[in-house]
């Protein structure tokens, strides 16, 4: 662990453009596959490659945004607008996680569906309103255990959570999929 920690620390942009690049393009052909029940890739071999550079840059993105937002939510403590309850521990990662997903999230998010547009050269924004209220359901809760941790892990679990959320969200299209055929009983 003490390597992982030397690594991410000497070198906090490599290691955030590797972490992403490796684990958001793994969460997306997992996805893939859980929702289309194959193993086959989702994309040709450059788009392949596209796609991690892509999630690559996103980690870059989310490091910068991440280092921001600490120096905001300070800003914001020092100027004394905050409980108190968020000047330390779990309350502070909670404010954190508000400032992140606040200011920074959806941001990061349309971004991110433009690297995709620009990767399948669409213009697509299907679902980014899931994705945008996924940041209250998800990401919140998700960056408040992440900023409760030390900076060292922060970037690695934020991409570790995309892989998570990457299976809720094939986990609910099967369900709403088999729900549609009448394979499943429907929730109301």
């Amino acid at each position: 662990m003490s390597f992982y920690v030397q690594w991410v620390m000497n070198d906090p942009m490599l290691s955030a453009f590797i972490q992403f690049a490796v684990l958001g393009t793994l969460g997306e052909v997992a996805a893939h596959m859980l929702v289309k029940r194959c193993w086959d890739l989702p994309f040709t071999p450059r788009r392949l490659a596209l796609k991690i550079l892509a999630w690559g840059v996103l980690g870059v993105v989310v490091k910068f945004g991440f280092t921001g937002i600490k120096g905001f939510v300070h800003g914001v403590e020092e100027a004394g607008y905050l409980p108190g309850f968020m000047a330390s521990g779990l309350g502070h990662a909670f404010a954190l996680s508000l400032g992140a997903n606040f200011f920074f999230g959806p941001q990061m998010m349309i971004f991110h569906r433009l690297e995709d547009n620009l990767i399948m050269r669409e213009w697509n924004f299907k679902g980014i309103d899931l994705a945008l209220k996924s940041l209250a359901w998800f990401w919140i809760p998700a960056h408040t255990l992440t900023f409760a941790l030390p900076p060292a892990f922060q970037i690695g679990l934020a991409a570790l959570w995309g892989v998570v959320l990457g299976f809720i969200m094939g986990f609910a299209k099967n369900k709403a999929a088999a729900q549609e055929m009448g394979l499943a009983p429907a929730i109301n």
